[in-house]
């Protein structure tokens, strides 16, 4: 049997024709707690969520946990070098074991009443076993345990025991993911902001990119943001794709002048923007092919995976049910609004950045300027205290004022455009998680 390409395998994987039931997006989904609890019963629970790096994890004894809503999980590397997951929480009191984000230890100790846990999740010592009249606790009480798998360098879990595989949960998209070597990568900036709006207003944003030229002027120098231009992919499985040319000005444009920070990268790979005068629309394809010549003496080994369009491009993911993937061939960002604990109207926004150093390397060029090449401590702060970056900042600006015109009485649905038709997609697959379809 002939073994199909990824790019026919992709096609396969793609939604049919008239795949939209056109179900309204009503305000009250951003606002309502009784609707925040059926995402948190019938999605939140269900799905793969990724917990930090595996890079945070790389000797037995180093633990992280992860917050979503109410849980806190822990995700441990064990003596035989496999990483778990556990809900931190000691199996006595309910006390939780682990209070910090990152730490390593011997045994996972409660500091309550000194109950012991192997890194396997088994209790090993209980104070007083033998003062337990149902018996001691030792080899019948463990932490329990919750799915766990690592894909592209990073610890994902799921708190549904009957889930499917992380990999067939991705799908196509693990496959398309794994020519970036994103385990290679180090996450540079690791930002937490928490955002007076529901999680979904920006999830929504990452779904669309009618609001590029609006929100975004400056990217049109060295994107091709017309949507005719882009390609948009979504898959049955839930996630989808959209793919955006580089190192271009942008297709309505205009201009055939190189600008920053085209001339800035251009020069980075040893091309002089000067020659390119009034030939921008050239630039693409000079930089695919220096990118090819120099790429791997540099130390870019993922370069031989990738296609001529991917050393340029942006190839952005939206995973169901919170996370954007932006690709690029060196580095790539999570963007993930995660639910706030108690709120619906408000969310926690988090962007991590990641970098695959180049020989020698010691600064990574990040969202927010030079920052050093290594492993960044997480920084927790309010939206409006520091900035996310100075895209994610741009859509943040609007989006506590549609939090706010979602209340509206004169709001009932969106009126979208084709080009956002990933919106209402998105909003159909939450509406079959919750009715059970899923």
């Amino acid at each position: 049997m002939t073994q199909l390409s990824l790019v026919e395998r992709t096609k396969q994987a793609l939604v049919d024709e008239n795949f939209l039931r056109g179900d309204p997006i009503t305000g009250d989904r951003y606002y309502s707690k009784e609707f925040m609890e059926k995402e948190w019963e019938h999605l939140w629970t269900r799905t793969w969520h990724v917990g930090g790096t595996v890079a945070q994890l790389p000797e037995p004894g180093c633990v992280i946990t992860a917050e979503i809503r109410s849980e806190s999980i822990i995700m441990v590397r064990g003596d035989d070098m496999s990483i778990r997951a556990f809900y931190n929480v000691c199996q006595h009191r309910g006390n939780r074991m682990v209070q910090c984000e990152e730490t390593k230890v011997k045994r996972l100790v409660c500091n309550y009443h000194s109950w012991c846990y192997g890194l396997s999740g088994d209790l090993l010592i209980a104070k007083d076993s033998e003062d337990f009249p149902q018996g001691s606790p030792v080899g019948k009480v463990n932490l329990k345990e919750l799915r766990c798998e690592t894909f592209g360098g990073l610890v994902w879990f799921n708190m549904d025991p009957n889930a499917k595989s992380l990999r067939d949960s991705l799908g196509i998209v693990a496959d398309q993911l794994e020519a970036y070597e994103m385990d290679k990568m180090v996450r540079v900036m690791y930002l937490t902001g928490e955002v007076e709006c529901n999680w979904k207003v920006i999830q929504d944003n990452f779904n669309e990119a009618y609001h590029v030229q609006s929100l975004h002027k400056e990217l049109g120098t060295f994107i091709d943001d017309h949507y005719q231009n882009t390609a948009f992919e979504i898959f049955r499985n839930g996630h989808s794709r959209m793919l955006m040319k580089g190192a271009l000005p942008a297709g309505n444009g205009k201009s055939k002048k190189v600008q920053a920070p085209l001339d800035a990268m251009m020069r980075a790979w040893e091309l002089n923007p000067d020659d390119f005068e009034g030939r921008a629309g050239e630039v693409r394809v000079a930089l695919q092919q220096q990118k090819r010549k120099l790429g791997e003496a540099r130390g870019y080994s993922q370069y031989a995976n990738l296609n001529d369009d991917q050393l340029t491009d942006y190839y952005h993911y939206t995973l169901f049910p919170n996370m954007s993937f932006t690709m690029a061939a060196d580095s790539y960002q999570i963007l993930r609004p995660m639910p706030h604990p108690t709120d619906p109207e408000k969310c926690l926004f988090d962007h991590w950045y990641f970098v695959r150093p180049a020989h020698g390397e010691t600064k990574a060029a990040t969202p927010l300027g030079e920052w050093p090449m290594e492993a960044a401590k997480h920084d927790v702060f309010k939206h409006g205290e520091k900035s996310l970056g100075w895209v994610a900042d741009q859509d943040l600006s609007v989006a506590v004022a549609q939090q706010k015109g979602l209340h509206s009485r004169g709001y009932s649905d969106s009126y979208l455009a084709n080009q956002e038709s990933r919106v209402r997609r998105y909003h159909e697959v939450i509406n079959d998680y919750i009715a059970g379809r899923i």
